[in-house]
């Protein structure tokens, strides 16, 4: 079928963004492809879900149901490690629930010497990552490992430490629709949503180096507790930055 047939009904089914995506990611697509799209968009699937591709930083991203959709409001954790690297000096990063590997990556393609490890506890997401990694020519520069927050050990200690963790509370009813359509471990933590915070302030202590940082992604209203849980921890807080819509959405602390 055409390409304005294809529109109309995706259009139909979702919205003219929706619709807009997928036919220009297909230039040719048959009329029962067009349909199961058309379904999925009803069901309320993310476009990136169903054509397994969402832009971040600049640079496309392969994701799929194993992983979270790469966003808009994380590209600023991204921003905020960038405007500390000024200077070309080697640096080494750990990016703990790598998911899709867009945050490690998109900073490994932004800064200068910079190399590093992504772990995740997910195997299927950690196939993802390596799928990005290899797509934009990484693999010497990040080395993915299965871990997780709480039990990842390293005998080397890192410049650099982000995370983008889980920090849903179980039972938000404010979740958007889309979310059904994510692996649940990488939205959800128990203890209001804090607990994967608690898990990454206690061990990543024992990896960072003397003046490193660690940049934290939060949801929103977490800010004060997320400081209180670092700074019990032992580490000092440095600042926030606000997203776009001037909401606080990431941390940033040393040791």
């Amino acid at each position: 079928m055409n390409i304005n047939q294809a529109f109309s009904i995706l259009q139909s089914a979702g919205d003219i963004r929706a619709a807009r995506i997928i036919t220009e990611k297909h230039k040719k697509i048959s009329f029962l492809r067009v349909k199961y799209y058309a379904h999925l968009l009803k069901r309320g699937m993310p476009v990136a879900k169903i054509i397994h591709s969402k832009w971040f930083y600049g640079m496309e991203f392969y994701t799929n149901r194993h992983t979270l959709d790469p966003r808009p409001d994380t590209e600023i954790l991204v921003e905020s490690v960038i405007k500390d690297c000024e200077t070309n000096e080697e640096r080494r990063i750990l990016d703990m629930g790598t998911g899709t590997g867009c945050i490690i990556c998109a900073l490994v393609k932004n800064i200068p010497n910079l190399t590093g490890v992504a772990i995740d506890k997910s195997k299927s997401a950690l196939k993802v990552a390596n799928k990005n990694i290899k797509k934009f020519e990484l693999s010497n520069q990040i080395q993915i490992k299965r871990d997780t927050f709480e039990h990842f050990e390293s005998d080397e200690k890192f410049d650099i430490i982000v995370s983008n963790p889980p920090y849903i509370k179980h039972g938000d009813l404010h979740v958007n629709r889309g979310a059904m359509f994510d692996p649940k471990i990488a939205l959800y933590a128990n203890n209001d949503g804090l607990s994967a915070y608690e898990q990454i302030a206690k061990n990543a202590v024992n990896l960072i180096k003397p003046n490193g940082k660690i940049y934290l992604e939060i949801g929103v209203g977490q800010a004060n507790a997320v400081i209180k849980i670092f700074n019990f921890f032992g580490w000092k807080f440095d600042r926030i930055e606000k997203d776009l819509s001037g909401i606080n959405r990431v941390l940033v602390f040393s040791i």
